[in-house]
């Protein structure tokens, strides 16, 4: 008989809000990419970057903190 090996929990939950701002990301990304097919120089490359640099790692990277885990 042979054992199969357990899982370990790392923690992470994707809950709501991970989801909505993954959503909000995905708009941002959308947005952006239609201003710079319009030529636009200033507001589509800020658009992508605060997408890709802030709410898509943000998205990824919180998590909820359970009220009894002490953290």
């Amino acid at each position: 008989m042979t054992r199969r090996p357990t899982e370990t929990d790392l923690g992470f939950n994707w809950g709501l809000q991970n989801s909505l701002l993954l959503g909000v990301a995905i708009a941002v990304l959308g947005f952006g990419y239609v201003e710079l097919s319009r030529g636009s120089t200033t507001l589509a490359p800020v658009m992508l970057v605060l997408a890709y640099c802030v709410l898509v790692p943000a998205a990824l990277l919180l998590r909820r903190r359970d009220p009894g885990s002490g953290e």
